[in-house]
């Protein structure tokens, strides 16, 4: 057994505390984002969560550019993910099923992903082109 297995085969069953949070803005409206920034935060993200504030979310900055997938395994909540390249331009937006392993990905290579509650990016008009302000390097 691997250890990234082992990790995933051990996770706690509850949710990660919570991450700092950094602003974010689109357009006219703020986004409260949690930063998944190391790896282990990247791996639990929002598993186990039973609710997201309307305006808050997480921001995964990934190391590397690559094509970024995720999943929602143990998630709790309907979310939708935006995939963002590194001037801030959303690439594409995927709605997500909870506890579902199905992967979403991004249509390019980029190194951030923002998930919110379901349909928060489609409520507010925001898709892809639109630019999301705030995302620290």
């Amino acid at each position: 057994m691997t250890p990234v297995v082992q990790a995933q085969q051990t996770l706690p069953s509850q949710p990660m505390p919570r991450l700092p949070v950094v602003n974010l803005t689109a357009g006219m409206h703020v986004i409260h984002a949690e930063l998944a920034a190391r790896p282990e935060h990247r791996a639990r993200g929002l598993m186990f969560r039973e609710q997201l504030g309307p305006n808050e979310g997480m921001l995964f900055i990934f190391d590397d550019t690559a094509i970024q997938c995720m999943w929602m395994r143990n998630t709790l909540v309907p979310l939708s993910v935006a995939f963002i390249a590194d001037d801030g331009t959303i690439v594409n937006i995927e709605d997500m099923t909870p506890k579902s392993e199905e992967s979403h990905c991004g249509s390019k290579r980029l190194r951030y992903a923002l998930e919110m509650q379901q349909g928060w990016f489609a409520k507010r008009g925001l898709k892809a082109g639109t630019v999301i302000r705030g995302i620290p390097n």
